[in-house]
């Protein structure tokens, strides 16, 4: 009961307002049943844009585009009606099978207490973005935060300015890591300050291993012709790695003279909660959580199954199908609809439906599952998040409908290379194209979290 003596309404929480959670979220609420209502939870006020947060840490003047206002994030009609469609900015505390205790009570939103009892939930706590843009977990010169971070809007934009002044300031940078961030971070910080040494380090002999071998081929290139000195093959000897040394060495003992380490490598999985409630949802080896074909979540066979990883530099694979994020993520639909025709010809879908779990009323997306091979990026995150609200709503409305099950698409991926180029992976096809604005079209995702922008002074709030 609460405080005026009603009966709560059923409940569908979604952990996470990102790519996946705010898809989730968008499509339960557009057909949630009356007597329902969504409680989207996420520790910040506005949506992270994160595929920009790179540029946005070196060039200044865009850092306000890439917080989205979780205002309409339902992208309902009449969003306040009811209490129906709930967004709460609050810290989860912990998980169980039907409930999520969180940092307060929140009686504003008709959520009496810090626990909060739900009938399904969309698990989308993604991951941890590794250190040169974790705004949560360190301050911009690298070292451990001097004060309590609080996830708005304000205080994010002052993040990034400390990380473009820690930037400018340095007199030669090591990036560390080969993946997505490491390459946009080398070639932006190269492009806008030409004259600084920066340097790339990767332990691998190829950039991007689980693309075409085309793509290392023009990020190479690309990195050449900006003066990066590209190490390839070896790793950072982190004890050499303390701030206030202006040289540090590989394992090898290779020296690179660097007086500020961007290290843009250990992005690890947000699936603590999920650990503490079953320690058998979740892979030891990977720190993912075990899904089912409908991305409902799932226990693992005894013994916990030992999956070879390849070693994922921090966004290796993250970004969405050339624009920023998923201002174009249908040039995805038909390569996972013939994937999808694959997997119903050779029946390799029957075998998952038969899996079982004790938790039918959780789903898991994102970057915190392990999705059959699907990349971690944020256009797998968004086609996970629609799996997984028309299960919940199918669930919702019973009379035993099947439900719909997850086929990932090919790997796809845009990488700018300084300000205006980028290099590409669509359907198998690499391509190079023009980057034609400096903030990366910020404004194509703001309508994708329900906030569409007319001028661009709305961007500020």
């Amino acid at each position: 009961m609460t405080s005026n003596g009603s009966v709560p309404p059923k409940t569908v929480v979604v952990l996470g307002g990102a790519y996946g959670g705010a898809r989730a979220a968008q499509l339960i609420a557009a057909g949630l049943p009356d007597g329902w209502r969504i409680v989207l939870i996420d520790r910040n006020s506005h949506a992270n844009h994160v595929y920009i947060l790179p540029r946005l840490a070196v060039l200044a003047g865009h850092e306000h585009k890439a917080f989205v206002p979780y205002d309409n994030i339902f992208n309902v009609p009449e969003p306040k009606t009811d209490g129906k469609y709930v967004f709460i900015q609050a810290q989860i505390q912990s998980l169980s099978a039907n409930s999520v205790k969180l940092s307060r009570a929140f009686p504003e939103h008709g959520v009496e207490s810090d626990t909060l009892h739900f009938d399904y939930a969309v698990y989308a706590l993604g991951s941890h973005l590794p250190s040169p843009l974790n705004l949560w977990h360190a301050s911009p010169d690298g070292k451990p935060a001097a004060h309590s971070y609080e996830g708005n809007k304000a205080e994010s934009i002052a993040w990034l300015r400390g990380k473009q002044r820690t930037i400018e300031d340095a007199t030669s940078v090591l990036v560390v890591g080969g993946g997505a961030l490491g390459i946009q971070f080398a070639t932006d910080i190269a492009a806008v300050y030409p004259g600084k040494p920066v340097t790339l380090l990767h332990s691998r002999t190829r950039l991007l291993p689980r693309f075409d071998s085309a793509m290392h081929t023009e990020i190479l290139q690309a990195l050449e012709s900006a003066n990066v000195d590209v190490i390839l093959g070896e790793r950072l000897d982190l004890v050499t790695a303390t701030p206030g040394h202006s040289t540090v060495r590989t394992t090898t003992g290779r020296i690179i003279h660097a007086d500020l380490v961007l290290l843009c490598t250990g992005q690890q999985p947000n699936t603590e909660f999920l650990q503490a409630l079953d320690s058998r949802t979740v892979n030891p080896s990977n720190s993912l959580a075990h899904v089912l074909r409908t991305t409902q979540l799932g226990l693992l066979s005894p013994p916990a199954q030992s999956i070879d990883v390849l070693e994922s530099p921090a966004l290796e694979q993250d970004d969405t199908v050339l624009a920023a994020a998923l201002a174009e993520i249908a040039l995805q639909d038909e390569a996972l609809a013939e994937s999808a025709d694959d997997k119903d010809q050779d029946g390799a879908e029957d075998v998952e439906a038969e899996e079982m779990t004790p938790y039918p009323h959780i789903f898991v997306v994102g970057d915190a599952a392990d999705a059959f091979g699907a990349i971690p990026a944020g256009h797998n995150a968004y086609y996970q998040g629609e799996v997984a609200a028309r299960n919940v709503l199918r669930l919702i409305e019973g009379a035993g409908i099947p439900l719909e099950q997850y086929t990932p698409g090919v790997p796809a991926i845009k990488v700018s290379l300084g300000l205006k180029k980028n290099v590409y992976q669509v359907n198998g096809v690499v391509g190079v194209g023009k980057e034609t604005r400096d903030d990366l079209n910020a404004a194509s995702i703001w309508s994708y979290f329900g906030c569409p922008v007319a001028d661009e002074a709305e961007m500020y709030r």
